[in-house]
């Protein structure tokens, strides 16, 4: 099979709020999906300090009340004990960790938790080459991430990231993300692993999936012709079926969501 070109469809992903989306918008609802988000960078704009990003209160109402009518989950990058805290509503499904970490299933998630242990050993000895090129380590629990957001130079962070990871332990997969070096047991659940057994577990019939980053391609690239995908941003190449210009648009999608559930007598969701 041929690869795909991203380039070429970048330029064909037509946006959210047009003809094609709202068409889409509408076949989605008639099957009764659970409804997921990626955190930051979709729900919540990207911040310089990952400690300050927040949920809007608007952003929170909108999701709360479609909550009590359809399924909706946040999957992140982030730990669940970080995202808990940062939402201001109460999602059906969350999941944590890029995938890993499942809310529904805490058995699971903590099977993967100690494979990361030979790697904490192993960046402790990195601490303080990477610290003096500006690159923190945050730990996660079930994965680990090298941040270089905030590095006096990117290129010097970027090489300290390099020269520390060179002779990691095995069985970690190592992906990227926007100014941030992600480290996973490798074989974990993914987001794309999470969104499906997400929609089998609520019995949802379709799924939307909004992200803006390269660990949200997974959901992109596995997603059924019938769910519908979103990426957040219209400059990178991607797998998503549609685009919305950033967060700022969030609050305007969720209206639509409601509106259109609203005019069809959409289901509840208890």
């Amino acid at each position: 099979m041929p690869m795909r070109d991203l380039g070429a469809e970048t330029a064909r992903r037509p946006p959210i709020f047009g003809p094609e989306g709202e068409a889409a918008l509408a076949e989605l609802l008639a099957r009764q999906p659970l409804l997921a988000f990626d955190f930051d960078g979709t729900l919540a704009p990207i911040v310089a300090r990952p400690a300050d990003a927040r949920l809007s209160q608007a952003v929170a109402a909108r999701l709360a009340a479609l909550a009590e009518r359809l399924p909706v989950a946040v999957v992140s990058g982030r730990s669940l004990a970080d995202l808990r805290q940062r939402l201001g509503f109460m999602p059906t499904h969350l999941v944590g960790n890029h995938g890993a970490e499942d809310a529904d299933d805490p058995a699971a998630s903590a099977a993967w938790r100690a494979t990361l242990d030979p790697l904490r050993a192993h960046l402790a000895r990195h601490q303080a080459l990477l610290a003096a090129a500006g690159v923190t380590v945050e730990d996660k629990g079930l994965s680990l991430a090298l941040h270089h957001r905030l590095a006096p130079a990117q290129g010097p962070a970027l090489d300290a990231i390099r020269d520390a990871l060179a002779e990691r332990p095995s069985g970690i997969h190592v992906f990227g993300g926007k100014r941030v070096i992600n480290l996973a047991p490798a074989g974990c659940p993914d987001k794309a692993d999470a969104l499906l057994t997400l929609v089998a577990r609520s019995g949802a019939g379709s799924a939307f999936f909004a992200g803006d980053d390269v660990n949200d391609e997974p959901v992109f690239a596995r997603a059924p012709p019938h769910w519908l995908t979103l990426r957040v941003g219209r400059d990178a190449a991607s797998r998503a079926r549609f685009y919305l210009d950033s967060p700022a648009e969030m609050a305007l999608l969720l209206d639509r969501l409601r509106a259109r559930l609203d005019a069809a007598g959409g289901a509840r969701h208890l």
